[in-house]
């Protein structure tokens, strides 16, 4: 299909600059261990109680994820400043400039001749990183890490590139972070989803547990938690949860899915209507949870609202083999059967062959290596309309975005393929985990 772009590590945007520089944490600061009972295992020594309940209260914010960026220190000592031998000030103006490569420049003749500089060692990490050199950001916090087993920096960064693939050792990094930070509710979230990534679902709801009793008002854990009662049939009680956090937050995108998906699944028809109703009015490009409104009012025989539902979708971009037969069954149900013959007969039209797309794809391919972007757009389009790939809706955005210049356009065809992909190679992955950064907020 689609040759994948190297336009990542590219991006100059105000918007990705602060998604990631909220994550870049000083190894100049120290930290003392905790001793934790049951720490050599991985697992606390007692199991905590979740006691939820319909009056529990929710926190008024959710804490934010640890944020110990050098950049919100306005002011340090000259000391501080040249630790390592480098000076701070012009490091943190690279990347306050986006300037990675630039960065890496700087830094590389420190980091040659002292390898086991760790505030530059921190410094180069970041910067590979942000530069999409995976290995090469892992080989510095693996170093800094040798040196002070006790870097929370090291750590947090090290779950953050392993945790897509090495799920074992990522878990080692989560479960460290606990023992330092024991009272640090991100971490016991962290563990707690690694461990439900490791198919080990009581684990998970030990971990995942206690982050909520540490803190309730995460929705992130919230929505995990909540996952993960309904991957195990607990419906009622990640309802419970669920309602309880929506009373803070009545619009939050991802406690509106969680809650459609479990009235869904318990054939509670009339419970999805009003969560999936506020995903369709803000426009969330949300394939599952839409559905599932439209196949909650077709089961409630209001085939009009059904219709109305997948016609939303339409307009939202999600024109959708299943969402053709959905409307295609409720405008029979209402003895409209010229529509629902003309919407089966879109949905045939769909099973044209696989072959059909290279020809869209090349000539896409042509057309962009020839600068003729608005041509190659139309071909990427046709190629999508016909054959449905998620990745040509990234390759759209791609377009839109970096040789365009229209972010209006590019976040449509981003949002669209965020909500369709299904990454399964580790390419696919790698694209699909920038466009979340970039643009899933």
């Amino acid at each position: 299909m689609e040759k994948l772009r190297d336009c990542i590590t590219t991006q100059n945007t105000d918007t990705m600059k602060k998604a990631f520089l909220c994550l870049f944490v000083a190894a100049s600061c120290g930290y003392a261990a905790f001793a934790q009972p049951g720490a050599a295992t991985g697992r606390p020594a007692e199991g905590p109680s979740l006691a939820v309940s319909a009056t529990r209260a929710i926190l008024p914010q959710s804490p934010q994820e640890p944020d110990t960026s050098p950049l919100k220190v306005k002011k340090y000592s000259e000391a501080a400043n040249f630790a390592g031998g480098v000076d701070k000030s012009k490091v943190m103006d690279y990347f306050q400039d986006q300037q990675f490569d630039e960065a890496l420049r700087y830094l590389s003749p420190v980091l040659q001749a002292d390898s086991d500089d760790v505030p530059v060692l921190n410094y180069a990490g970041y910067a590979y990183y942000m530069n999409d050199n995976l290995a090469a950001a892992e080989a510095c916090y693996q170093r800094m890490l040798r040196l002070d087993p006790n870097s929370l920096t090291a750590l947090h960064y090290l779950v953050l590139l392993q945790e897509n693939g090495d799920h074992t050792a990522a878990l080692d990094h989560a479960l460290r972070l606990i023992q330092l930070q024991p009272n640090k509710a991100a971490w016991w979230r962290v563990a707690g989803e690694l461990w439900a990534r490791k198919q080990e679902p009581d684990s998970a709801l030990v971990y995942l547990s206690r982050a909520y009793d540490i803190a309730p008002g995460d929705v992130k854990t919230v929505v995990a938690l909540g996952n993960l009662f309904c991957d195990g049939k607990a419906y009622a009680k990640a309802d419970t949860l669920v309602d309880i956090a929506l009373r803070d937050d009545s619009l939050n995108v991802s406690l509106l899915k969680l809650r459609v998906r479990s009235a869904y699944w318990q054939k509670q028809y009339d419970a999805v209507l009003v969560p999936g109703e506020r995903l369709l009015r803000l426009n969330e490009p949300s394939t599952n949870s839409l559905e599932w409104l439209a196949l909650a009012y077709f089961n409630l025989k209001r085939y009009e609202e059904c219709v109305r539902v997948c016609e939303g979708m339409f307009d939202m971009g999600l024109d959708i083999e299943a969402v053709y037969y959905y409307e295609a069954r409720a405008q029979a149900k209402l003895h409209h059967y010229a529509v629902s013959d003309s919407l089966l007969r879109k949905a045939l039209g769909k099973a044209i062959g696989k072959t059909a797309e290279w020809y869209y794809d090349d000539l896409g391919d042509n057309a962009e290596t020839t600068h003729r972007y608005r041509q190659a757009l139309a071909n990427y389009d046709t190629a999508y309309y016909l054959f449905r790939d998620p990745l040509t809706l990234y390759t759209c955005g791609r377009i839109a975005e970096t040789e365009l210049h229209n972010t209006a356009m590019a976040r449509q065809y981003y949002r669209r393929y965020l909500a369709l992909a299904r990454p399964e190679t580790d390419e696919e992955k790698r694209v699909y985990g920038y466009v979340k950064k970039r643009w899933g907020h």
